[in-house]
């Protein structure tokens, strides 16, 4: 009967023990997604039966429901296990996401700016940030304390592009909020450590109601020692709270053209509160 994914599915999910045999072990060969015409598909009589489809965006991989809670269950299980997998975090909100995305979608489609990032689909990459002109301005605006985020921790373009969301639009949704993950902690305050991801993720669990947001948050603390655990339980968890509720949508918010402001007053114009002194 063959693999449950196509073969680019499997090279997305390297090192994940005994998950192929799963898939495997389910028999599926139902495909979703639209068909190919007669003169796009030549190889409509191939055994290969992902050929009979197209893509709804570059690297997409259409997935039956069933597929989908498979991936969803076994993604989870890895990134509960390695919360640094974020291959497997990026799955987990993929499979899991879809209506807290069409959400965010609404959010932004009834928002102007939001409006014009669905228009014009911006993408938070080293081939387009202008690295050194950032690392120019001065100390506190927005674009400087990003590019030291940057140098003290990892580039943007290790961000998964989507590729189990059966919607084209939500697909770049769920990308944008990838790429603004990085903002969130330069904005926030919030180191990488386990601590700051967690705080991140109380954050962006209220913001966006994403699933994946809210396992990583009731989850993630138990990776913490007892003193961690206290300041997170007394201090950052209320404090993200407040924050995320009283903050406009984080993706209606183009960026881009903020650079030059500084850190504090894009917080004062989002609504986001003063970090807690210990984590300014």
């Amino acid at each position: 009967m063959g693999l449950l994914l196509p073969r680019r599915a499997q090279s997305f999910l390297p090192g994940v023990v005994n998950l192929r045999r799963v898939f495997a072990s389910c028999m599926i060969t139902g495909r979703t997604g639209p068909r190919c015409s007669a003169s796009q598909s030549s190889a409509a009589d191939s055994p290969m039966e992902e050929e009979k489809y197209c893509p709804l965006y570059p690297g997409h991989i259409p997935t039956t429901p069933l597929q989908k809670a498979l991936l969803a269950a076994g993604s989870a299980c890895m990134a509960l296990y390695d919360p640094y997998r974020h291959d497997m975090v990026a799955v987990l909100g993929e499979t899991t996401g879809y209506l807290a995305l069409q959400k965010l979608r609404e959010r932004m489609r009834n928002d102007p700016e939001g409006y014009r990032i669905l228009q014009e689909r911006p993408r938070i990459r080293l081939s387009t940030l202008d690295i050194s002109g950032l690392r120019a301005l001065p100390d506190g605006t927005f674009g400087r304390e990003y590019v030291r985020f940057l140098d003290d921790n990892v580039s943007p373009d290790t961000r998964m592009p989507a590729k189990f969301v059966d919607d084209e639009e939500l697909a770049y949704v769920v990308q944008r909020y990838r790429e603004v993950h990085d903002l969130m902690h330069t904005l926030l305050g919030m180191p990488t450590n386990m601590l700051g991801e967690v705080v991140v993720k109380w954050f962006e669990a209220v913001q966006t109601g994403l699933p994946m947001c809210i396992l990583g948050a009731v989850f993630g603390p138990v990776r913490l020692n007892a003193r961690k655990l206290r300041i997170l339980t007394t201090e950052l968890i209320p404090w993200a709270v407040r924050s995320g509720n009283n903050a406009g949508c984080i993706l209606n918010f183009y960026y881009e053209h903020r650079w030059e402001q500084t850190v504090e007053s894009l917080r004062d114009e989002m609504g986001i509160f003063p970090p807690p002194t210990m984590c300014a």
